[in-house]
């Protein structure tokens, strides 16, 4: 990255700056001269600001490390702790009441729950599917998962499985969509009369969940619902291997899936350098603009991925009615920790990532809020912005402040940007009250997440003591109050109708029976948005949202008050038992070990930042660096308290190398990493392990951008 070109006080790698000059500023009404004094202007005046407040981070850990040292052999002080913790500054008194006043957000936001994807931005294909995810075909979902409790038979379509899965969708429409003295699965024809749908001349149960049709009236091609804001399209067609033997001609049941998906320049990516960061902006280029594609083979034919248009339909009035053909699409940024060297200011230091991001992403949005029509993100006028790992509402309040200069230089009107604040750090968690104050008029997301924000827990308190084993820490009783209280501080402040509150991801993307089992917890917790792996998974996680109004959900929530205050948060899932044997010290030290080995190892060989990643018991995980976060704190806070040693570890560590290595064994370019144990992926992952005490926060992203870059110079 030696090639660079000075900008207003900016080394910019060359690469970085044609694109932005050549493709992403034509187009926007922002001149070169303008967007490159403003993005210098913020990079040297807001850098400062930002390392003061990475500065406080450090300030505070050590502090409350001290305190734990000094009372580590005492009984825990709980009223003492709290004390200590205001007396720091680190627990914040919380202020008046107040609800958010955030202005024109798109109905993905505000009244529209669902289901959410987070996927790679660098990634095209992957961005399409997410993007396309809107609508998704309810018999394929259920048809080639184990959603109904087995997957079908190996070999052509198989008329048993079939026959289960249009039985299962029919329930569905049952339960959803009632006829009167009718059962869809008895129905033998679907038509419109009147601006009604009559089902075997028998109405709906409740006639205004109709939508609209396309075709004709009465012999409609489709039909359009609604139930629970949420779409459900029915598809006939007696040509279709499927409608050819219904009764009805019903070849398939489409249901509004992804209602919202994030770009993610964060976690499920790998971007160390200009190279890096230009792919992923310039697939959020081709998001906002429209014309992003990608070819790839499939069954030995060339095929070329698009966005989807929006479809149309004949209302029940007789109008005509547009839906969203696609997920309204989010970016993550980066948080305020990272640096790269994409960009050099005026001292020879890389500029803050987030600040470049910042800028870069919003400015690249431009080309969605100029359009009048045609294929649209928002059709409010707002940028969606997540904004991770903040710690508490002085960097909430940084990144509202960066956003406000951004959309000065951009010419945006104010509060264009909108933010997502990510609940995954234990300071923003105990004064999640006033995070959201600090972005009151920007604030349209917030949620949990509970792998970053157990990885924080190990790292706060990592001198308090051992902590439980990783399933234990999941019953303690700071993880229900955590998830409980995010959702009633959120509708606390005023987010219900206006904002999304949000719950995490569902790690395990081919044990969808389990999920459909268990992730409706989410909209019953008052959760309108949740995330899961795939477009698969957010259509039958779809299912759940027609099952509960989560509207209703809130506010029956909003009328009980908070049901944990900051006392169950501050709770520290320490190990209360800890006379382990050496066999339970082992398997939890290789799980954790072969999870880290085996993101890592992907992460720093082939940048590759999310994937699905085979557990120690070959059951394919979906890891990002949350994962190996908590996984990497775990091991050394037991190093640090002596519940395993330094020489166990690094033996357990080649052990799992050696399971990773025959885990991918059938991937041509894996480069194995026993038995020589000395490749720089095999060195990051112990990194990790053995410097994970003294990483900021317990963050992997030090270690990892480090040691990727290092492998890129050698080859």
């Amino acid at each position: 990255m030696s090639d660079r070109v000075e900008r207003f006080g900016l080394q910019v790698a060359a690469e970085l700056a044609d694109f932005v000059e050549t493709q992403a500023l034509p187009g926007t009404d922002v001149a070169p001269d303008a967007f490159w004094q403003g993005l210098s202007d913020l990079a040297h005046d807001f850098g400062p600001r930002n390392a003061a407040l990475l500065e406080k981070r450090e300030t505070i850990q050590a502090q409350i490390d001290a305190w734990h040292i000094a009372n580590r052999d005492a009984p825990h002080d709980h009223k003492s702790y709290k004390a200590f913790l205001t007396e720091i500054g680190y627990l914040l008194p919380e202020g008046a009441d107040f609800e958010i006043d955030t202005a024109n957000t798109d109905p993905e936001i505000a009244t529209v729950p669902g289901p959410q994807l987070v996927v790679p931005i660098t990634n095209a294909r992957y961005a399409l599917n997410a993007a396309n995810a809107r609508w998704g075909s309810l018999y394929d979902g259920l048809y080639g998962t184990d959603a109904m409790g087995t997957l079908p038979p190996k070999g052509g379509y198989d008329k048993g499985h079939g026959a289960r899965v249009i039985a299962r969708a029919r329930g569905f429409l049952d339960e959803a969509f009632p006829i009167e003295g009718l059962s869809h699965a008895d129905a033998r024809r679907y038509h419109v009369q009147g601006g009604a749908l009559l089902v075997d001349e028998r109405p709906l149960a409740d006639a205004s969940k109709f939508i609209g049709f396309r075709g004709h009236p009465k012999a409609p091609d489709a039909v359009l619902l609604c139930n629970n804001g949420l779409h459900v399209e029915l598809v006939f067609d007696r040509t279709h291997v499927i409608g050819a033997h219904d009764q009805a001609g019903l070849a398939d049941v489409r249901l509004e899936s992804a209602v919202s998906a994030i770009m993610d320049c964060e976690d499920s990516v790998a971007c160390v350098d200009a190279e890096d960061k230009v792919q992923a902006y310039k697939n959020w280029l081709g998001l906002m603009r429209g014309d992003l594609t990608e070819s790839f083979q499939k069954g030995g034919a060339l095929v070329e991925r698009k966005l989807n248009a929006d479809p149309v339909y004949t209302g029940a009035d007789g109008g005509e009615i547009s839906l969203k053909g696609r997920a309204l699409l989010l970016v993550r940024n980066v948080g305020h920790l990272m640096t790269n060297p994409a960009i050099l200011l005026r001292d020879g230091s890389e500029i803050f990532e987030g600040l470049m991001d910042a800028m870069i992403t919003v400015m690249i949005a431009k080309h969605d809020l100029g359009k009048t029509d045609g294929m649209r993100n928002s059709h409010h006028g707002s940028v969606y912005v997540v904004k991770p790992k903040m710690h508490g509402p002085e960097e909430v309040s940084f990144a509202d402040e960066t956003f406000t200069r951004v959309e000065s230089v951009l010419g945006l009107p104010a509060n264009t940007v909108k933010l997502g604040i990510m609940d995954e750090e234990r300071r923003t968690t105990v004064n999640l009250k006033e995070c959201i104050r600090a972005a009151k008029s920007r604030v349209a997301f917030i949620n949990t997440g509970f792998l970053d924000r157990t990885g924080d827990e190990i790292h706060t308190s990592m001198e308090a003591g051992p902590f439980s084993r990783k399933d234990f820490i999941k019953r303690k009783a700071w993880i229900g109050g955590y998830e409980n209280r995010n959702v009633d501080i959120g509708l606390e402040c005023g987010l219900s109708g206006r904002a999304q509150i949000g719950k995490g991801m569902w790690a395990m993307p081919d044990k969808m029976a389990a999920m459909l089992e268990t992730k409706i917890e989410h909209p019953k917790a008052g959760a309108n948005c949740a995330w899961v792996p795939s477009p698969t998974a957010a259509t039958l996680h779809a299912l759940h949202y027609h099952k509960v109004s989560v509207f209703a959900v809130q506010e029956q929530l909003r009328k009980g008050g908070r049901r944990a205050h900051v006392d169950t948060v501050l709770e520290i899932p320490l190990a209360t038992y800890r006379n382990w044997s050496e066999e339970q010290i082992r398997r939890e030290v290789e799980n954790n070990a072969q999870g880290i080995l085996g993101y890592v190892v992907r992460w720093v060989d082939a940048g590759v930042g999310c994937s699905k990643v085979p557990d120690i018991n070959d059951v394919g995980l979906m890891e990002d660096r949350a994962t190996c976060r908590i996984s990497s704190q775990h091991i050394a806070n037991w190093l640090h308290h002596g519940v395993i040693s330094q020489e166990a570890v690094m033996a357990i560590m080649k052990q799992m190398a050696e399971v990773v290595d025959r885990q991918n064994a059938g991937d041509a370019s894996y480069v194995a990493m026993a038995p020589a144990f000395d490749g720089i992926a095999f060195k990051a992952a112990c990194d990790l392990v053995f410097e994970g005490r003294v990483q900021p926060s317990g963050y992997t992203e030090p270690v990892l951008h480090r040691r990727r870059l290092e492998l890129k110079a050698s080859t």
